[in-house]
This record gives structure tokens, C-alpha cells and sequence, in this order.
């Protein structure tokens, strides 16, 4: 069974060095190519001219997901805090199934929803922060932009952090609570001043998952994100991201356009090994304090 495992481990170890291998090898000489600065930096993407800009699809990307981490998280958190600390038992099993059939909902279906509920709904608040406050908002979009985006991916990102937060918070031992208590602390004090700070390294690993989910989705942010290969102008415009530049061209690009598109891939990995890395650190320095 060791020989079993070991070969497991390998399994896994191979396949993230066989992803890593083909993006690298087929990624870099193209940005070598077009050249790196000008290949992140870049505010166009015209591939018919040969000009490849992904900073636009950079920039996109990072506020769909940070919209998302503002919804997102303090929902789930918040979620799981209720299921761990103050559910009834009664609503408990109906709650906790609803919360794992959101991760089984396929992205497709959330890209439908947000196709028929969401972009109806934002463009008419859309038309709502246009007619209050016609400075801030010339205009009021047609419901396709990073707003609703940012929200949809907010949703979907939900039964990841629910999961990991309250498995981390039913892992702080009792008499961390307990002892709370007896020090004359209330129940919500206790939690959020106690369990959760113990319970840190559960949460910021949710998180970590929930960025990873929200960065990389794809299916469901083509659907509702308006996907135009420009820089974002606001809220309620249409941006487009990393993995929908990827998905959208690749079917027809050929040649340098192909290289291109696989060297947009290098810097999504790139992006999520640096937020795994960021985070692990963190994690470190929390230990030794």
C-alpha cells in the first residue's frame, strides 16, 4: 500500500509538472516574441494586426475577483459562523444541503441565471444610479458588466468558503470558547474575538479556494460580463477577463495569435502561484507570532 500511495503521489506531482512544462514551453517564446513589457502592459488586443495587449484582461480580471471577495466573503463567513454557532438543529441538514448544492450547480447554469435574472436586474439599477446621480454614472449599461460579474462570481464562490470556514471553526476545541466565557465575555464576542482569530488558518484557506474559484472561472463570466477586450471604464461596463480571452479566441487562433492566448494562460498561473504563496507566508508568520 505505500508503493500504492507513493505512486499516487507521484501521479499528482507529474500532472502539475506536465501543465507547467506545456505552458512555459509554449507561453514564454511568445512573449519573448512580442515582448514581455509590451505583452503586460499592452492596452490592445488586435490580433488581426498583430498587437496583443493583455493588461486590459489583467486589470479586468482582478476587479471581477476583488468584487467578488467583497461579496463573497463576508457572506460566507458570516453563513458559517450561524451553522456553526447558533443553527437550530432542525434547519441544520436543510441548510447544510443547500449550501453543497450550490457547488455541484454547473458553471453553465449560473451563467444562465445570471443571463436571465441578474443582467435584467443590473441593468435596470444600472438605469436607477444613472437617473440619481447622472455625474457618476453617464450612463447606465445595458446589465453586461463587471458588476454583475463580480456578484454572480460572489454566489458561486459561496459554498467554498461556507465549507472550509465552519470545518475550521467546529475545529477550535470547546474551551477556547468556554474559557470565554467564564471571563465574562458574551457569545459574540467570544466568537469573533476567540474561535474565529483561532480558526484563522481554516478562514484564509477558504478564501484562498474562493479567489482560485472566482480568478479562474470562466463559462459563467463569458455569459454575463459583456466580454470587451478594453480597459474598464466602470462598474457598469463590460470588462473581459484572463480566462475568457483564452476561451473565446482559441477555437479559430492559429500561429502567433495561439501562442499568444497560451502565454495569457502563463500569467493566470503565474497569478495564482503568487496568491498561494502570498498566503502560505502569511500563514508562516502567524505561526511563529
Amino acid at each position: 500500500m505505500q508503493g500504492v500511495f507513493f505512486i499516487a503521489a507521484c501521479a499528482s506531482v507529474l500532472a502539475v509538472a506536465l501543465i507547467c512544462i506545456f505552458l512555459f514551453a509554449n507561453g514564454v517564446p511568445a512573449m519573448k516574441e512580442i515582448g514581455f513589457v509590451k505583452f503586460i502592459t499592452g492596452e490592445m488586443w488586435k490580433p488581426n494586426n498583430k498587437i496583443f495587449g493583455i493588461l486590459p484582461m489583467i486589470v479586468g480580471s482582478i476587479y471581477v475577483t476583488a468584487g467578488a471577495i467583497l461579496i463573497g466573503v463576508p457572506i460566507g463567513i458570516l453563513t458559517s459562523v450561524f451553522m456553526a454557532m447558533y443553527c437550530p438543529k432542525r434547519i441544520y441538514k436543510p441548510l447544510k444541503a443547500a449550501t453543497e448544492l450550490l457547488a455541484g450547480i454547473p458553471s453553465v447554469v449560473y451563467g444562465f441565471f445570471g443571463l436571465v435574472v441578474l443582467v435584467p436586474a443590473m441593468r435596470d439599477f444600472g438605469k436607477m444610479l444613472h437617473n440619481a446621480f447622472p455625474a457618476l454614472f453617464p450612463s447606465g449599461g445595458n446589465g453586461n458588466s463587471m458588476l454583475t460579474a463580480s456578484v454572480l462570481l460572489g454566489m458561486m464562490i459561496l459554498p467554498t468558503i461556507i465549507g472550509t470556514t465552519e470545518a475550521a471553526i467546529r475545529a477550535v476545541p470547546t474551551h477556547y470558547y468556554e474559557g470565554s466565557l467564564a471571563l465574562g465575555a458574551t457569545h459574540e464576542r467570544s466568537i469573533f474575538r476567540i474561535v474565529i482569530p483561532a480558526a484563522k488558518s481554516g478562514v484564509i484557506a477558504g478564501i484562498v479556494l474562493g479567489i482560485g474559484r472566482a480568478i479562474g472561472e470562466t463559462m459563467a463570466v463569458i455569459m454575463v460580463a459583456g466580454n470587451q477586450a478594453r480597459m474598464p471604464v466602470g462598474i457598469l461596463k463590460g470588462v473581459r477577463t484572463l480566462t475568457a480571452n483564452i476561451v473565446i479566441e482559441m477555437g479559430y487562433a492559429t500561429d502567433l495569435h495561439r501562442e499568444a492566448l497560451i502565454a495569457t494562460g502563463v500569467v493566470l498561473f503565474v497569478f495564482i502561484l503568487i496568491i498561494n504563496f502570498s498566503v502560505a507566508l502569511l500563514n508562516r508568520r502567524s505561526g511563529r507570532e
